[in-house]
């Protein structure tokens, strides 16, 4: 967005333009709170409902820790009617004779607001920097015109994203019901067997690697979030199948060359004669997300998952058929997932030049 002083309005700063509640604010334990109608509101949105107010007017938020304030984050968000609101989302009510609530929103919102927030550790907007930020003032009725326009032109974008964001969960689910049709045995069961999974593909835990030892290379480093870093050394010959053992837990991923899995993740150790690209594909449909435990860190136990039954085509070759089959499956709709987030973002781009446009008084 440009430069505050390039707008041509006069500003305020925004202390001037609002009273700040938060002194009326109050937190609420989760064990604490009983259940009601009315949203409990946090730095973000609704946390959960509970069954009393302190709010009974349209209000404005905006994050004041656990929040996000580059341009575009959408940190300040509308409230009203009778509402709870917890201590990490400022609440302001504005001097609606200087200045609208959308305006507000809409600028704090399309603002870079990073200069503002103090704290290396826990990043927060206090209330004194919050009341500095200077606002753009044009007169009311420029700024009910724009915010007319921004909101129409929000309408459509909405509607554009949840149409796109569909296409691309339709895409997703496509995926995921032509692997289990591929996956599922004939009822003759004729060439297929019943095997434990870990007489199928062992699963081992990776191997420490701390980052002062680590050397850049064209080895892949494999967590269980996926490749994220290289070595120089590699531990498994690929290709190779990788999924997460802590942390982030159900991905499954394909290696094609020699990789080192490291501590977070479990990866292939034998594949007992079976096409690893198979087994990937079979991972894949397996929701190995049910197998994890503890409240902290999920962590998913191989020895849980080696005693599961699958079902498999008993020859190599029969699992290479299926690969080719899931292979070009997955390219096709890989290129469709590609073209949706494409248009997400094209979306996103638009919505924050709409916002730029607004405040440098070039919306018509």
């Amino acid at each position: 967005m440009k430069d505050i002083a390039e707008f041509g309005w006069p500003t305020k700063p925004l202390g001037d333009l609002v009273d700040v509640l938060d002194r009326l604010r109050k937190p609420i334990t989760k064990k604490d709170r009983k259940a009601g109608p009315y949203p409990y509101y946090g730095a973000t949105g609704v946390l959960d409902h509970v069954d009393g107010y302190l709010f009974d007017e349209p209000l404005v938020l905006i994050g004041e820790d656990g929040a996000k304030w580059e341009a575009g984050a959408n940190s300040a968000f509308a409230i009203e009617g009778k509402t709870w609101v917890n201590n990490h989302a400022h609440v302001i009510r504005p001097h609606r004779d200087q200045v609208l609530d959308g305006w507000l929103i809409y600028y704090l919102n399309g603002a870079d607001l990073m200069p503002f927030i103090s704290g290396m550790t826990v990043p927060k907007l206090n209330q004194g920097r919050l009341r500095e930020i200077p606002i753009p003032l044009p007169p009311l009725e420029e700024q009910q015109r724009i915010v007319a326009v921004l909101d129409e032109a929000f309408e459509g974008l909405v509607r554009a994203r949840a149409h796109a964001e569909a296409n691309l969960q339709n895409a997703q689910e496509l995926l995921k019901s032509a692997r289990s049709v591929a996956l599922d045995p004939p009822e003759t069961q004729e060439g297929w067997h019943r095997l434990k999974l870990g007489d199928v593909a062992t699963l081992q835990r990776g191997f420490d690697l701390p980052k002062r030892l680590r050397t850049r290379g064209r080895f892949p480093l494999v967590t269980s979030s996926g490749p994220t870093d290289t070595h120089s050394q590699a531990k498994v010959k690929g290709p190779g199948v990788v999924t997460g053992r802590s942390g982030s837990i159900g991905n499954v991923f394909f290696i094609e060359e020699d990789f080192w899995p490291l501590n977070t993740a479990l990866y292939v150790k034998d594949f007992h004669g079976n096409e690893p690209r198979f087994v990937f594909h079979m991972l894949k449909s397996f929701n190995l997300a049910r197998f994890a435990s503890g409240a902290g860190v999920p962590t998913l136990n191989r020895n849980d998952v080696h005693y599961e039954v699958v079902e498999l085509p008993k020859s190599r070759d029969a699992q290479k058929k299926i690969v080719e089959h899931m292979d070009a499956i997955s390219e096709q709709i890989g290129r469709a997932e590609v073209l949706y987030e494409a248009k997400l973002q094209d979306l996103e781009d638009l919505r924050q030049s709409l916002v730029q446009k607004a405040f440098a008084g070039e919306l018509t």
